[in-house]
């Protein structure tokens, strides 16, 4: 809200018109919350050589969980055994994750760490194998069935298997959420799950593991890390100031260092800052008393679900259709965001503003190669938009006990499908 202040001395009108927009009245007051961060958090250069140490007080064997063969090539895998074999830890394995993570493989997880008597889930990897690795925690000692924990059919009655992560490619912020995505393929359905006790026991981040990720993995992980923010902060809540400046500091420094990354994609110093961000960007420090959306993932999920596109081009598209379907129900907050992030100069015309603050993000998603219409995704013209929209309201409004996708302006389901089909 800098803009606010600066504008407060020169124009007190337009002070009183942009808190207006806002929504401020007398009874300004944020929403309770409750907040716990276990997760001890190591940053820095060679650190995952020290996993081994750091997981002795917890664990006497691990599962070790990971996606391709790219730890191979590069090493990794052997440094994270020989750490694990140097501390005396015992060590099993499961590989062959993929992106939109399915409940297939985690179930032989879950049976491998019960007959291995795994006592630590260890993801070396991206969002995709984290949230494999949650999951595997979960199941392993759970009595029930891992997917009825997604589709809420059962309750979590157990608490997990601590979870430790070295991450490889800096996007969906899970080595310190709560949260977990798995996709059932046999259905098409693509659901989350979010326990605090899913909060990783720790979690190391050197940027340096980042510097061969291609330009195209870097874009998906920033569009997602920034669209995290914007289910938090695109909001009706009320008395917000200090989140609503950390959102816009971490939106900044999203969108600044991916710019850096694309031109130069061995910035170390740039990887570290963006990583960081992400992490920021999903661990709900920003979402501290205030509502949430999250109608962008609903919409997302579907087209991933269904069409196997990757999670962060899915946003990119679905994002700027939603901002235009919506921003007129609070124009104050995305005025707000115009000016701050995307530095759009503020002025009375709010509607141009908010306008020119779309197309700059649309021109930004541009210059990281991002795509920006259904067709370049690859999904046609005449697919099921109907039953995706009524898949995403049915997931994320049921949840809420209602029939509409929350968010500063609720959409139904016509208006879901409306989104999609702005973006064609």
């Amino acid at each position: 809200m800098h803009f606010l202040r600066k504008k407060r001395g020169q124009n007190p009108q337009l002070w009183r018109l942009l808190l207006a927009e806002k929504g401020y009245n007398g009874s300004i007051r944020m929403n309770s919350f409750n907040y716990y961060n276990p997760t001890r958090y190591i940053f820095g250069h060679g650190e995952y050589h020290n996993i081994g140490t750091l997981l002795q007080p917890i664990a006497r064997k691990v599962l070790l969980h990971y996606g391709g063969g790219s730890i191979k090539r590069s090493g990794l895998y052997d440094a994270v055994t020989a750490a694990l074999t140097t501390a005396g830890i015992a060590y099993c394995e499961l590989g062959g994750v993929k992106p939109n993570p399915s409940v297939d493989l985690v179930r032989q997880g879950i049976e491998l760490a019960r007959v291995e008597k795994a006592d630590c889930v260890l993801a070396v990897g991206g969002g995709s194998v984290i949230d494999s690795a949650k999951a595997i925690a979960l199941g392993t000692t759970h009595h029930g069935d891992i997917w009825k924990l997604y589709t809420r059919e059962e309750q979590q009655s157990t608490r997990p298997l601590p979870v430790a992560t070295i991450l490889t490619l800096p996007a969906a912020g899970s080595e310190n959420s709560p949260n977990t995505v798995l996709t059932h393929e046999q259905s098409g359905r693509k659901l989350g799950y979010g326990h605090e006790s899913l909060r990783p026991t720790l979690s190391i981040v050197s940027p340096e593991l980042f510097l061969t990720l291609p330009p195209e993995q870097m874009a998906y992980g920033a569009c997602d890390m920034l669209c995290h923010i914007f289910e938090r902060y695109f909001t009706n809540t009320q008395g917000t100031e200090l989140t609503d400046a950390l959102c816009e500091a971490t939106m900044r420094t999203i969108m600044q260092q991916a710019s850096i990354l694309r031109r130069e994609p061995t910035n170390e110093h740039a990887w570290g800052q963006l990583a960081l961000a992400g992490t920021i960007a999903h661990n709900n420090l920003l979402g501290l008393g205030r509502e949430q959306s999250w109608a962008c993932h609903g919409l997302e999920h579907e087209l991933s679900a269904v069409y196997d596109v990757p999670h962060g081009a899915g946003l990119a598209v679905i994002v700027p259709s939603y901002f235009e379907a919506v921003w007129s129900a609070n124009p104050g907050i995305f005025a707000q965001w115009s000016t701050n992030v995307m530095g759009v100069t503020p002025s009375r015309d709010t509607e141009r503003v908010i306008k020119e603050g779309i197309a700059r993000l649309r021109a930004w998603y541009r210059e990281l190669g991002l795509p920006q219409t259904m067709k370049e995704l690859g999904i046609p013209a005449d697919a099921d938009y109907g039953a995706m929209a009524h898949a995403a309201v049915a997931t994320y409004g049921s949840r809420l006990g209602t029939d509409t996708l929350p968010g500063v302006r609720p959409l139904n389901e016509a208006a879901a499908e409306a989104v999609y089909r702005a973006a064609l």
